[in-house]
């Protein structure tokens, strides 16, 4: 059972950002999979490691996308970015080196993260696209 299903709420409107957030949320599941069935180490930090670096992926590209389409709530996801990106990247360096595991507080910590911030401030600029007639794909070709 996944510790959060994907529904239509989440839909902000860009075919190419709704696909980012329905992986997010996959590799959260399957680092629920991973806790609550004691995988090893390994494959926990494997799956971090994803998520890390998908999720700096898919910032790269929501930022790319805002700054090209002159969004207005630009330098309040970046600022929001940046400060998941230093607190993920700590969850990892402490995972690996041993301090800290990942558990279903950390697991807590990046689904409501994750959930609020989908629901909040990227559908904002599901909005925008809507009420700027902007269309829905976006070019990704510069990552």
């Amino acid at each position: 059972m996944p510790v959060l299903e994907w529904n239509d709420s989440f839909l902000i409107g860009i075919r190419q950002f709704d696909e980012h957030h329905k992986h997010l949320v996959l590799l959260l599941n399957m680092t629920f999979d991973g806790i609550t069935t004691n995988a090893p180490k390994d494959e926990l930090e494997a799956v971090l490691h994803e998520l890390i670096e998908y999720t700096a992926y898919h910032f790269t590209a929501e930022e790319h996308w805002m700054k090209e389409h002159h969004y207005p709530g630009l330098d309040v996801q970046v600022k929001e970015h940046a400060e998941f990106t230093k607190r993920i990247g700590e969850l990892a360096k402490d995972f690996h080196s041993g301090i800290k595991d990942i558990d279903l507080v950390v697991l807590d910590f990046l689904i409501d993260w994750l959930t609020e911030h989908i629901l909040e401030k990227d559908s904002a600029y599901g909005t925008y696209v809507a009420a700027k007639g902007l269309p829905d794909g976006v070019d990704l070709s510069f990552a």
